[in-house]
This record gives structure tokens, sequence and C-alpha cells, in this order.
């Protein structure tokens, strides 16, 4: 059965390694039951204390203390697959797929301008220029 304490910390020292300074509730996830001494939390925060993205948006929830909740979430990225990625990483835009189907083979035979690789020239003096 789960359960979580909500402890005040020293920042040199993680929460899981026992030294806390101290307990100042507890949180059961599957039964939502939450327990918190709003006072001591109040107190520990007037001296400076921050809590947790996770801790905040219990605190906000219960009125404890006023503000938006924070996302904690990870923000969200597409997977990335074979078959719109170029050799050289960079996707494929739509443009080149839809005009290599259209041909009738799997590459395009001349990429826009916008996709093309960029080669530097040995021959000439100057240094090639950096593309970033």
């Amino acid at each position: 059965m789960p359960s979580f304490r909500i402890v005040v910390v020293e920042h040199t020292s993680g929460p899981k390694a026992g030294n806390i300074v101290e307990k100042v509730g507890v949180y059961n996830p599957k039964s939502k039951e939450r327990v918190i001494d709003t006072e001591r939390v109040k107190y520990w925060m007037s001296v400076g204390a921050k809590p947790s993205d996770t801790v905040h948006n219990m605190l906000v929830s219960l009125g404890v203390i006023s503000g938006k909740k924070i996302n904690i979430l990870p923000a969200y990225k597409p997977a990335r697959t074979t078959e719109n990625v170029q050799s050289g990483g960079e996707p494929v835009k739509e443009e080149v797929k839809a005009a290599a189907s259209a041909e009738g083979s799997s590459e395009p035979k001349e990429a826009p301008a916008e996709v093309a690789p960029v080669e530097a020239s040995t021959e000439s003096s100057e240094a090639p220029a950096k593309v970033e």
C-alpha cells in the first residue's frame, strides 16, 4: 500500500537520505487522503523553504497557498520513425515525400533548396562557412 511522507529537508541532502528536519504530513495516493500540518508548512515557507512541484500543487488544491498549479508532466514529443527521417537525421518535409510518391520513386531526385544539404567547396582559399 503506497504512502508518502511530506517532509522538510536541508537543501544539501535529499529526502531519501533520512536526514529530515521535520515531518509535516502524509499522503495516500490510493485513497487520496492528505494529512498536512498547515501551520508548520506556512512557517517553513516563511523562513525560506520551497516546496517541490508536486507538493506545491497539493498545497494549492488544499488552499494552503494561493497561486497557479505547476505542470509537472513532461512535454509531448512525437516518436521519430525511420521513414520520416533523412539519412542526416533531419526530418523529411511533407512536400519532398509527396513529390517522391508522385514520381514513383522512394527518394526525390531533387530536394527543395530549404532541405538540400550545404556542401563546402575545398577549392577556394576561404574557410567554409559554419552552418548551424
